[in-house]
């Protein structure tokens, strides 16, 4: 298994993941207990977190305002503009038996804690993991990622768009869920969830 050219990717199929009916977006109190409920009951979850992007010098970056988990079934969308939503993946995040499975998560976890005082613990970066597995000398992203283990092409259109914009673009919504869903996909596939 080695990193694909971006050549090599763009020849991929798109990664299909999960479809509209699969993804659930908390805005209150009965999202929240629904997505507590599905779950807590996990040991792994796909993790991932969007920010409105900030493009003037100076401008202090606002926080995540997107916070995304998925099980290999379904994913949970949670606007951080919600304060059900921000209680409901505190209490997921901050779980020690549920293992967070995503890209890039050291600085999630410091933009948690500073922005919205969310304790992330138990937490697998697939981008260090898969560095080490295949001895890369550079972290590998969630793109080259998915290509090399998924065999597929994570569409990645959405990614600056404004996620401080509310609601959220269909797009939005599949590439948030998508993102965090792969996470779980991949760890799955490569059995790296015990790591």
């Amino acid at each position: 298994m080695q990193r694909p050219s971006k050549e090599q990717i763009r020849l991929l199929p798109l990664y299909v993941g999960l479809g509209l009916s699969e993804i659930h977006i908390v805005e209150n109190e009965q999202d929240a207990q629904q997505a507590l409920a599905v779950l807590s009951t996990e040991t792994s979850l796909g993790f991932d977190t969007e920010t409105k992007p900030i493009f003037r010098k100076g401008v202090v970056c606002p926080g995540p305002t997107l916070i995304q988990l998925s099980t290999p079934t379904m994913a949970f969308l949670f606007p951080t503009r919600f304060p059900a939503a921000v209680s409901a993946a505190s209490v997921l995040l901050s779980d020690p038996l549920i293992k967070k499975i995503g890209f890039g998560t050291n600085g999630d976890v410091k933009e948690l804690r500073n922005k919205l005082a969310i304790n992330m613990v138990n937490t697998l970066n697939l981008a260090v993991a898969l560095k080490n597995l295949v001895g890369e000398k550079n972290q590998i992203g969630a793109r080259a990622a998915v290509a090399m283990v998924l065999n597929a092409r994570l569409p990645k259109g959405a990614q600056q768009s404004n996620w401080g914009a509310y609601p959220l673009s269909k797009n939005q919504i599949y590439y948030a869920a998508n993102d965090a869903h792969s996470a779980i996909c991949i760890a799955n596939t490569l059995n790296l969830k015990n790591r």
